[in-house]
């Protein structure tokens, strides 16, 4: 394991729900969730909503045709960019394909070729031309890649189901923890034991305690309860995400001071942020 290697992680979408094109969603992005975390010289990606089509455009650009590809679930806004990743269509790329199995739901491949069937798209599956390896594993399981790469997954308290996901490198760790929602008053066992000490945690802050009451079921937490929990579980930095498609700019802002009023250091994940752990 190498720890002089570089832990980078770079946002290129980090809105919830559907993508928030205008003017007054520029400084914090308006694309839906993609993430790349950068361990030495391999590429993982965490999610595929519309941020994935810029980012596919930049890893042509730097000759890039190799990554491993984690999904927390399929629901839409996490899978929609797929179609439009560029170096999907290209027989040289090669991408690993990681999603979690759970009871009732169809592997994601079978979903890739639902979204790519008649009437929602004009060419099927078929027509990416990648090497596209689907494999597929149980939330709790632990997942090992070259490079002194280890990541830990755990299910989340979602509709359908979906994973958060630890990536280990280097004796650095970073946790990317969406689309999951807490039980007022509890802190969820399972996931401060995955993020416990960990250096950056990436956590679903879609509401507020404010009108988290208009949204339950929805799947989807708080600011406030990143907070717990990051403190909890002793976490050196909170990262707030999947930002609510009613909050533009201003209301990040706010947000924002907020957050940072309650824990001190914590960032609000904007569109095109980069930081090394």
């Amino acid at each position: 394991m190498n720890k002089e290697a570089k832990l980078i992680i770079k946002f290129w979408g980090v809105r919830g729900s559907i993508p928030c094109p205008g003017l007054a969603y520029q400084r914090y992005g308006g694309n839906t969730p993609c993430v790349e975390i950068t361990c030495g010289d391999k590429t993982l990606i965490f999610d595929a909503g519309t941020g994935l089509r810029a980012f596919g455009q930049e890893l042509i650009k730097k000759g890039k045709i190799e990554a491993d590809i984690f999904f927390s679930h399929a629901h839409l806004d996490h899978i929609i960019g797929f179609p439009f990743f560029a170096p999907a269509f290209n027989p040289k790329s090669n991408f690993k394909i990681w999603s979690g199995v759970f009871d009732q739901q169809i592997p994601i491949k079978e979903v890739f070729q639902k979204l790519t069937s008649p009437p929602m798209f004009p060419v099927s599956l078929e027509v990416f031309n990648a090497n596209l390896d689907f494999l597929t594993f149980k939330p709790g399981d632990k997942i090992e890649l070259d490079g002194g790469i280890n990541l830990s997954t755990v299910a989340l308290n979602h509709p359908q189901g979906a994973v958060g996901y630890r990536v280990n490198f280097g004796g650095r760790s970073v946790c990317y923890i969406t689309d999951t929602e807490h039980k007022v008053g509890e802190i969820d066992q399972n996931i401060k034991s995955l993020v416990s000490g960990s250096d950056l945690v990436i956590y679903d802050a879609c509401f507020t305690d404010e009108n988290y009451h208009n949204f339950v079921g929805w799947g989807h937490s708080t600011w406030q309860e990143g907070v717990k929990l990051c403190d909890a579980a002793s976490v050196k930095k909170l990262i707030i995400f999947h930002h609510d498609p009613g909050n533009d700019d201003a209301a990040m802002d706010i947000i924002s001071e907020e957050v940072n009023k309650a824990r001190p250091g914590s960032l609000v994940a904007m569109e095109g942020m980069e930081l090394e752990v």
